[in-house]
C-alpha cells in the first residue's frame, strides 16, 4: 500500500450529529481518497458517534480507519494513538464537531512540498459565534517567525504538520491535562521547525461552537483553566530561555489562560478558594511575569496581573469590580490627560506609573455618554416650533469645549446645542427645528434614533442618547408643505431616545378617528 500523502487525525467524543459534517467534509476532499487516511479514535463516546465512525469505515475501507477505546478524560490519549498509526508524509489534526473546506488539505499539502515547511496554517474561521485569532491570517507568507508575528496567540493544533518533524523529536499530546494539551505539543513542533508558513486565501477550516456549547474549551471548569495555565507557563519556561523570545510566548499566555481567571466569575467562588486561586496566580506572576510581558500588555490585562502579583485579595476583588462595571470609577484630570482611579492609582505601596491608568484615548467615547433627561416642545431661537432635547453629563468639562465640540443629532439633522453646567456635571440642551425634522423625511415616515457626538482631546465619538426612565413628548401634527406629519419623540425598548416620524393619510386619519369613537360610541 502506498503512502498517503496527508494522514487526518480525529479524536472523537460524543459529537454528533457534527461528526457526520466533519467526516463528509475529509472523505471529500479535492486532494483524492487515494492520497489521504483519516485515522479517528472513538473516545468512549455514547451517542452513536462510534456507529458513525465505523459507518464511514466501511464506505470508505483502506482511507477511514476507526480505533475505540474506553473514555480517557481528554482529547490527548485517543490523538497519540491516532498518531501511533498514521502513516502519511503529513499529519493534520481536526476537531469532530469541526470541518474543512473543500480543497483544504490539497492546498496545504501542496505548499508544504513547494515551501519545504515542517507547519502549514490555513486561515480558519469561527461558526456559531466562535472566536477565532484572525491576526496571523492577514496575508500568505511563506515564512513567519514563532517569536515576531501573532503565531503564539494561534497554538490549537490544527494545522498541518510534517510527520518526520513530529517522529524526529517524539511529539505527543499531554495525557495530564485534560483541557489544552494541544498547545505544548503545537508549541514545542513550531519551535523546532525549520520553516512555518500561512496560508490565508483560502477558508481552510471551520471552528465550530456547539449549540449547547459543550465544546471542551467551553465546558472546562475552573481548577482545569488554572492547572492549565500553571502547565502551559510551566512548559514554555521549561522549553525556551529567559528573555525576548520567551516573553513573546508568556504574554499569550498570561493574557489568555492567566488573567482570564481573574474575570467576574471569579467573584463567585468561594472566599477560601479565591485566595487559592490568587496565591496561585501570584506564584506563576512573581516567577515569570517579566517588565517585558508587562509593558506588551492591553492596559486592562496588565493591571490585573500586577494587581494580583503585588496587591492582597481584596484589593484583586476591588479591581476586578471596577473593570466589570460600565461606570467608570473617579476620573482625574491633569491638563490634557484623564486618569481613572483604578485600584493602585497613585499609591505609593505599588508605585505604579500613571500612563497605566490613562484614558485619554477613550475621553471622547466617555463624553459623548449623555443620559436623556427631557423631552418637550419648545421655540427655538428663530421663535419657530421646535423639539427640545435635554440631557446630562457627568463631565462639567464638556463647558470647556469648542463651541460645536458637542453634537446631538436626530438621523442626519444636527440641532442646536447649548452647554451649561448643571446637575453633577453639565447639562446640553439641543432645539430641533420641526420644519428641518420634516424636511428630509422618507414618504413613508422613518424612526430615527437621536446621537449624542463629542470632539474632545483630538478623538471623535458618538453613542445614542440614552435614559434609565421612560421618557416622551405629546405627540404633535405638524406640517411640511401640504402635507401633515405626526412626530412622536419617545423611547425605544434599549432606552434609546428616538423620533418617529409618520406621514397623516387619509386612510390612517381615518383610522384614528375609528379608533377615538367606535362604533356605536355616542
Amino acid at each position: 500500500m502506498s503512502q498517503p500523502d496527508v494522514t487526518v487525525v480525529v479524536a472523537v467524543y460524543n459529537t454528533m450529529p457534527y461528526l457526520t459534517a466533519c467526516l463528509t467534509s475529509l472523505v471529500e476532499q479535492t486532494i483524492g481518497l487515494d492520497r489521504l487516511e483519516v485515522v479517528a479514535v472513538d473516545d468512549g463516546s455514547t451517542d452513536g458517534s462510534g456507529a458513525e465512525l465505523d459507518r464511514f469505515a466501511q464506505r470508505y475501507p483502506g482511507t477511514v480507519t476507526v480505533l475505540h477505546q474506553p473514555n480517557s478524560g481528554g482529547p490527548a490519549a485517543p490523538s497519540n494513538r491516532a498518531l501511533d498509526h498514521a502513516r502519511g508524509r503529513y499529519v493534520f489534526f481536526i476537531g469532530s464537531d469541526d470541518h474543512l473546506g473543500p480543497e483544504a488539505l490539497e492546498r496545504l499539502v501542496d505548499a508544504a512540498d513547494r515551501w519545504g515547511s515542517d507547519v502549514v496554517l490555513g486561515r480558519m474561521v469561527g461558526t456559531n459565534k466562535r472566536y477565532v485569532h484572525q491576526a496571523i491570517y492577514a496575508s500568505s507568507e511563506e515564512q513567519v517567525d514563532l517569536f515576531d508575528s501573532p503565531l503564539p496567540w494561534s497554538l490549537s493544533n490544527t494545522k498541518l504538520f510534517r510527520r518526520d518533524l513530529i517522529e524526529r523529536h517524539g511529539l505527543r499530546f499531554r495525557e495530564d491535562m485534560p483541557m489544552g494539551s494541544d498547545q505544548p505539543f503545537t508549541l514545542e513542533a513550531c519551535f523546532r521547525a525549520a520553516k512555518i508558513s500561512v496560508l490565508a486565501d483560502y477558508e481552510f477550516y471551520y471552528a465550530v461552537k456547539r449549540d449547547n456549547a459543550q465544546n471542551i474549551t467551553y465546558a472546562s471548569r475552573f481548577e482545569e483553566r488554572l492547572r492549565c495555565a500553571e502547565e502551559l507557563v510551566g512548559f514554555v519556561a521549561g522549553l525556551i530561555e529567559p528573555g525576548r523570545r520567551r516573553d513573546a510566548i508568556l504574554l499569550r499566555h498570561f493574557t489568555w489562560e492567566v488573567a482570564k481567571l481573574l474575570r467576574p466569575e471569579f467573584l463567585d467562588l468561594d472566599p477560601e478558594v479565591q485566595q487559592q486561586v490568587h496565591d496561585r496566580i501570584r506564584k506563576l506572576a512573581e516567577a515569570y511575569l517579566t517588565d517585558g510581558i508587562v509593558a506588551a500588555m492591553a492596559p486592562d490585562v496588565r493591571l490585573r496581573m500586577v494587581v494580583a502579583r503585588d496587591a492582597d485579595l481584596d484589593r484583586l476583588r476591588e479591581l476586578i469590580r471596577q473593570q466589570a462595571h460600565t461606570v467608570l470609577p473617579k476620573v482625574t484630570i491633569a491638563g490634557d490627560r484623564w486618569y481613572a482611579h483604578y485600584v493602585g492609582f497613585r499609591d505609593p505601596r505599588l508605585g505604579y506609573p500613571d500612563d497605566w491608568y490613562d484614558i485619554t484615548a477613550q475621553a471622547a467615547k466617555l463624553m459623548a455618554k449623555l443620559t436623556a433627561t427631557g423631552l418637550a416642545w419648545g421655540r427655538d431661537a428663530t421663535g419657530g416650533p421646535a423639539l427640545v432635547i435635554t440631557a446630562q453629563s457627568r463631565w462639567a468639562e464638556l463647558t470647556e469645549l469648542a463651541a460645536d465640540a458637542v453634537r446631538v443629532s436626530v438621523g442626519e439633522l444636527t440641532g442646536v446645542s447649548s452647554v451649561a453646567r448643571g446637575g453633577p456635571g453639565t447639562v446640553v440642551r439641543t432645539d430641533f427645528g420641526v420644519d428641518q425634522l420634516l424636511a428630509a423625511v422618507a414618504p413613508n415616515g422613518e424612526r430615527r434614533v437621536v446621537r449624542a457626538e463629542v470632539t474632545a482631546l483630538g478623538g471623535t465619538a458618538s453613542a445614542p442618547l440614552r435614559t434609565d426612565r421612560r421618557l416622551a413628548a405629546p405627540r404633535r401634527v405638524a406640517r411640511h408643505g401640504v402635507r401633515l406629519h405626526l412626530v412622536t419623540p419617545t423611547t425605544n425598548h434599549k432606552g434609546q431616545v428616538i423620533v418617529a416620524i409618520t406621514p397623516v393619510t387619509p386612510r390612517r386619519f381615518i383610522a384614528r378617528l375609528r379608533r377615538m369613537w367606535p362604533s356605536g360610541g355616542k
